[in-house]
């Protein structure tokens, strides 16, 4: 899936949890694909390296047959191994140059995110360094990450105005459909949620709520 028609579905970016379980985590990552998340992350902090493989590769299933991008957090090695179609690099996961050299060599269309917390330098270097997107964040407070500091609701404006627009933009921490308006006001691309997305009594319902949201 090339980057335009990840990014015409603005909406949601749905990142799994730390479930053990493959088989649930399966069954929860199916329902969130009917709903047409933008992006779908595989995030499981908890997990060994067979699990992860395990679990990444069966995911990668999913979504091809749902027409949606898998990325996979803070494993590049992963994501190179399954030949998924992008990576998401924290502040101590490696190189925005580097990744994005890797995942072009093994074709077109692949995707590099990095996390820019409240840190406004950060994301220009990473959208100078080639990523696809940037994510800021924690928005509000949030259960996945209670220690996680505040960032500024300035910056997701700024990002909007001042980055390439080829650049999407994205939020994190805290996001409900309650809250998630007024950041898809300021100009932002995706909302990625964790929580509000996989413990909802209906996933794949909350993942078109958030889709529909953003194309008001």
């Amino acid at each position: 899936m090339n980057k335009d028609k990840w990014l015409s579905r603005r909406g949601l970016y749905a990142i799994t949890p730390d479930e053990p379980d493959t088989a649930r985590l399966l069954e929860m990552a199916a329902r969130v694909l009917a709903g047409c998340p933008a992006l779908l992350q595989y995030r499981n902090k908890l997990a060994c390296p067979t699990l992860r493989h395990e679990q990444a590769s069966q995911l990668l299933t999913l979504c091809r047959a749902a027409g949606t991008p898998l990325i996979i957090n803070d494993d590049l090695e992963l994501a190179i191994e399954l030949a998924a179609d992008g990576v998401h690099l924290g502040r101590d996961d490696g190189d925005v140059v580097l990744a994005r050299r890797a995942l072009d060599a093994l074709g077109p269309g692949r995707i590099v995110g990095t996390s820019c917390y409240g840190e406004w330098e950060r994301a220009v270097r990473g959208a100078t360094a080639g990523a696809d997107y940037v994510v800021f964040g924690a928005m509000f407070a949030s259960a996945t990450k209670p220690e996680a500091p505040r960032a500024p609701f300035e910056l997701l404006v700024r990002a909007r105005r001042e980055l390439n627009p080829d650049v999407a933009v994205a939020a994190i921490g805290g996001i409900t459909l309650d809250n998630a308006g007024m950041l898809f006001e300021a100009g932002i691309d995706l909302v990625a949620i964790v929580s509000d997305v996989f413990g909802a009594v209906d996933p794949g319902a909350r993942a078109v709520a958030y889709r529909t949201l953003a194309q008001k």
